[in-house]
C-alpha cells in the first residue's frame, strides 16, 4: 500500500470514527491457527460474539490517532549525530519467532487440547504502570504472554513495545483505535489494521504475526480479507473470556479463569485493569497446579 493510499485510508477511518453511530462499541477477536486435526488448534465457527459487541461495560476504544513524535537531530560539533540521536533512528531488530505447525488454520480459537500449553492474551492499552506490573508478575513465574496492542496506545506509550518483547512476550495487532471494525467499510477496516501495523513495524521491525479484530470475538470475512491485504496470515481468537473488563474482584476473576481453562485454551484478558494485575499471580499458580504452562500464541501453535 502506498503512503498516499494510507493517508487517504487513515483520514476515512478517523472521519468514520467521529461520525459513525456505534463506533465506540468494543470487544476482542482475532487469531492464528494450527493443525486441523482433533489435537490441534480450532478454527473459528464464523460467528460474531454478541457479548463483546453489546456490553456497555467493556473498556472501549482509544481516541483518535495521535501524530507520531519527531526527534530533532542532535548534531555533535563535527556535524555527526549524537549516540542518543543515532539510537532513535537505528532500525529495530525484529523478534525471532518459531515457525507454526503445518496446517495451522487462518483463525485460531484454541490450541491442541491434548497438550498442556495455554495462551494468556492481553488487550494492550491503559495505564503503563499497570501493564508493567502485570508483565513483572508473569515474568516472576516464568510465564510468557501475548499482548494484542492498540496502535493509539503505542503512540502514547511507545516504550511499551520493547518492554513487552524484552520480557520474552509476543506482540500482535489489535487495530489502531479499537473501534467496531466489523461495522466499517473495507477501506476503513484496512486503515485501522494498517495504522497499527505501521506502529509495530517502526517500533519492533515487524508488523507481528497475529491480528485480532476489535469489538468481535471472530473476524468477519471482510475483516479477514483486509487483514490479509495488510500482511497478516493468521487471526487470533479465544475460547475463554473471563470478562475482566467488568472489574470483578481478583478472587472472582481467578475463579472464572481456572474454572474454564483447559489444555490449548486461549484466554482473553486486559491490561489497564487493577483486578487483572491482582489476580494474575493466583491464576498462574493455579495453572501450575493443574499442570498447565502459559506460553505465547506462537509457541502454542508451533
Amino acid at each position: 500500500m502506498t503512503a498516499d493510499r494510507r493517508t487517504v485510508l487513515r483520514t476515512a477511518a478517523q472521519l468514520a470514527a467521529l461520525t459513525a453511530a456505534g463506533g465506540l462499541v468494543t470487544g476482542c477477536a482475532g487469531g492464528k491457527p494450527r493443525r486441523a486435526d482433533t489435537g490441534a488448534l480450532a478454527a473459528h465457527p464464523g460467528a460474531v460474539d454478541p457479548q463483546h459487541t453489546t456490553d456497555p461495560a467493556w473498556n472501549g476504544g482509544e481516541g483518535p490517532e495521535s501524530p507520531a513524535p519527531t526527534t530533532p537531530a542532535d548534531p555533535q560539533p563535527g556535524g555527526e549525530p549524537s549516540a542518543a540521536a543515532a539510537a532513535t533512528t537505528a532500525p529495530p531488530t525484529p523478534p525471532t519467532l518459531a515457525p507454526l505447525a503445518a496446517g495451522t488454520p487462518f483463525e485460531v480459537v484454541y490450541g491442541p487440547r491434548t497438550g498442556k500449553n495455554v495462551a494468556l492474551t492481553f488487550h494492550g492499552s491503559g495505564d503503563p504502570k499497570l501493564a508493567t506490573a502485570l508483565l513483572e508478575a508473569a515474568e516472576q513465574r516464568g510465564a510468557k504472554l501475548t499482548v494484542m496492542v492498540v496502535g493509539s496506545w503505542l503512540d502514547q506509550q511507545p516504550q511499551m513495545a520493547r518492554r513487552i518483547l524484552d520480557g520474552g512476550h509476543e506482540l500482535g495487532n489489535h487495530t489502531q483505535n479499537h473501534l467496531n471494525i466489523s461495522a466499517m467499510t473495507p477501506d476503513q477496516a484496512r486503515a485501522e489494521i494498517a495504522q497499527c501495523a505501521d506502529r509495530l513495524q517502526k517500533l519492533t521491525g515487524t508488523i507481528g504475526r497475529w491480528f485480532r479484530p476489535s469489538a468481535a470475538q471472530y473476524a468477519t470475512s471482510m475483516v479477514r480479507e483486509q487483514a490479509k491485504a495488510v500482511g497478516y496470515e493468521h487471526v487470533l481468537s479465544f475460547d475463554v473470556d473471563p470478562r475482566d473488563y467488568n472489574d470483578p474482584s481478583a478472587a472472582e476473576l481467578q475463579r472464572r479463569v481456572l474454572n474454564s481453562v483447559r489444555g490449548g485454551s486461549v484466554v482473553a484478558l486486559h491490561m489497564g485493569h487493577q483486578c487483572t494485575v491482582d489476580a494474575l499471580p493466583a491464576i498462574l499458580d493455579g495453572l501450575a497446579k493443574a499442570g498447565l504452562k502459559p506460553v505465547t500464541a506462537s509457541q502454542l501453535c508451533a
